[in-house]
């Protein structure tokens, strides 16, 4: 005679315990929705969490907020991160201007780049886990340390803007230029965000049981879709033109030489920028306090010197203050080894580190005189003496007796950029290639002789230049380094470009970027239609896969979504086998309540467990469901006679 199904009940409390555990370990360990918890909310266990059934909010209000929070600090930081890695062109100078506040060197531009890099792969990470688990339909719960770390990346990004903002506003003018090279690559990348969202994006549209919320998320959806699949007919970049139509590279002048090979304004700096094939050499100049003309473009010497050591006591003191004959006492290039600005000192071999450790601060003789020898242009600044030097009226004349009477230069060879007394000048030295500094009218240009324009790259533009240039003004931009910004500059017709990577930009052969507008029509058409045909594949899929058929549950229509409808199929599969015959002592269930009641404290379930269990209406609580029924029907088969084979048979076939 078999046990009665109540006596199912009164199994041993280990084997229960077992039996319970094996199905837990099977059918609720979900290792890569555990994983998603695990780091997004520290919830690695299954009762930790909890699903968004259909129709609900996928959390609570405060963690609505995290979530919302999550994404604004990722859009800044990724603004930010994007600012700062196109700002590296002038990452020496952020430096160098952290030097002069702070009195000694470190690459604060690096640091500032590697922390802004980690933190926005923090906040992309702890998105990419939110719009996981919501694909998922977990509800959402963003550990106390993760909010924490948000708050942190938030005040990071803000704070670096504004300051970097307030001390280099220029910079969002390269921001700008950037965009010219960049946008339609930006653009592929953004399509392809929005095609990867279409998945999430779906999947709650069909489960949400309110038609307003259902418009709300797709119309914005698709609202930022369209409008970045139109955003290509308001991009402009100089670098997509016609076959043929591209000019000439720009020369390359030397920015104080060749800084990134050897000290910056020594002769062997200049002699790198001859070797790397720089057709002009830029320099800045400063007038001795005995008159002698020589290089360097600080007010001070603490930067590009060893004066620390030399003359400890004037390390602030103005560099025109002192003698030539104190002047060559000084080292103009140990700094270079010791502070390597460019990483490139440690590549030096032997020979050359000696070499560089013996540099001396040059004069503008000498400086001339290697241009002349090599055929070089030049061009530079030249520093008006304070207050109280002897030669502080007479500078340009002193600057000028040396160009003409003490060096071997031919005037054509130098680009004049001094404006004080340029009437003088020209009058005096006609040959002299006229430079301004300043962006003004053709007339008012003409009427100064200018022949030349010497301008910052922030300034760009391939309207002005073709201006200029229709009247035999050529234009120059500094200070350029970096490949994409000389390729920008290349298509935008510059004639030269002032640079300290005069090794790096001479192996450019074409703009990196150049595209004709066929190629470019033929990307962005390719790009949002294979985008389209995507999200519209998603959408079809989870529209069949949520598709609802109507059943009645008591009173109330019930819609469930097509692949939850198989269990609640296969629990009517139960109820309808009225052949079952269940022997025991005389006790029969009488319908699939008694029935399934039994079968839930078998399980070792409470009724409020079992109750929601069998309502979740997901997939994997469906399968756990059907399982708790079948382990308990195999086993009352085998041990009490309970139940028939061929019903066991049949449910596992439907499961």
């Amino acid at each position: 005679m078999g046990r009665s199904p109540v006596s199912l009940s009164r199994l041993k409390l280990g084997r229960l315990k077992v039996v319970r555990r094996q199905l837990l370990q099977r059918y609720e360990h979900q290792p890569f929705v555990s994983c998603l918890a695990g780091l997004y909310g520290c919830q690695w266990r299954r009762y930790q969490r909890a699903k968004a059934q259909p129709g609900e909010c996928c959390c609570s209000r405060l963690e609505c907020g995290s979530f919302g929070l999550l994404i604004v600090t990722f859009f800044l930081t990724l603004v930010f991160l994007y600012f700062w890695s196109e700002a590296q062109n002038d990452y020496n100078d952020f430096d160098w201007f952290n030097f002069g506040n702070l009195g000694f060197w470190f690459p604060w531009s690096l640091v500032l780049l590697v922390v802004s890099a980690a933190l926005f792969t923090y906040v992309a990470l702890l998105l990419v886990l939110a719009v996981c688990l919501l694909s998922e339909g977990q509800r959402l719960y963003l550990h106390w340390s993760h909010k924490i770390g948000i708050l942190v990346t938030l005040t990071f990004s803000i704070s670096a803007t504004a300051v970097l903002s307030d001390l280099w506003s220029k910079e969002w003018k390269t921001l700008l230029l950037s965009f010219q090279v960049t946008a339609p690559f930006l653009h592929v990348g953004g399509v392809l965000l929005m095609t990867l969202l279409s998945w999430p994006v779906a999947l709650h549209f069909f489960r949400m049981s309110k038609r307003v919320r259902q418009v709300m998320i797709l119309g914005l959806y698709l609202a930022v879709l369209f409008a970045l699949y139109l955003v290509p007919l308001g991009m402009y970049s100089p670098c997509i033109k016609e076959e043929g139509t591209l000019g000439p590279a720009p020369v390359l002048i030397g920015h104080r030489g060749a800084p990134m090979l050897a000290p910056e304004n020594t002769q062997l700096s200049f002699q790198k920028a001859v070797e790397a094939g720089g057709e002009g050499l830029e320099t800045d100049v400063t007038i001795s306090y005995d008159g002698v003309p020589f290089l360097m473009h600080d007010t001070t010497l603490r930067r590009t010197t060893n004066i620390r050591e030399v003359f400890p006591n004037q390390t602030n003191t103005p560099a025109a203050m002192f003698t030539w004959a104190e002047l060559e006492m000084l080292s103009a290039g140990e700094w270079f080894l010791g502070r390597d600005p460019f990483g490139t000192a440690s590549s030096l071999d032997p020979e050359e580190r000696a070499l560089v450790q013996n540099q001396t601060v040059p004069t503008l003789k000498d400086f001339l005189d290697l241009a002349a020898q090599y055929g070089r242009l030049v061009i530079f600044d030249l520093r008006r003496p304070p207050q109280g030097h002897p030669y502080r009226d007479t500078w340009i004349t002193r600057t000028l007796e040396v160009l003409h009477n003490e060096s071997h230069i031919n005037s054509s060879q130098v680009l004049w950029l001094p404006g004080d007394q340029r009437d003088v000048v020209q009058e005096m030295y006609p040959e002299l290639q006229q430079t301004s500094g300043d962006r003004a009218s053709i007339e008012e240009l003409q009427e100064e002789h200018i022949v030349r324009l010497n301008l910052h790259y922030s300034s760009m533009s391939q309207d002005q230049i073709s201006k200029y240039a229709s009247v035999n003004i050529s234009t120059n931009l500094y200070v350029v380094s970096q490949p994409w910004l000389y390729s920008l500059a290349w298509c935008a017709g510059a004639q030269s470009v002032t640079t300290n990577a005069l090794h790096l930009l001479k192996n450019l052969h074409k703009p990196i970027f150049l595209m004709t507008p066929q190629e470019y029509s033929m990307m962005w058409i390719l790009t949002d239609i294979i985008s389209a045909l995507l999200i519209m594949a998603v959408f079809i899929f989870h529209w069949w896969r949520e598709r609802g058929l109507p059943f009645w549950s008591g009173s109330r229509q019930v819609h469930e979504n097509g692949p939850y409808s198989k269990f609640r199929t296969e629990l009517s599969d139960v109820w309808s086998i009225s052949s079952l015959s269940v022997r025991g002592e005389g006790a029969e269930p009488a319908n699939l309540a008694q029935f399934t009641h039994h079968l839930r404290g078998a399980a070792g379930l409470s009724p409020a467990v079992w109750g929601e269990e069998l309502q979740r209406g997901r997939r994997s609580q469906q399968r756990l469901c059907a399982d708790y029924l079948l382990p308990t029907l195999r086993h009352s088969s085998v041990q009490s006679g309970s139940i028939n084979h061929a019903f066991a048979s049949r449910l596992t076939q439907r499961a």
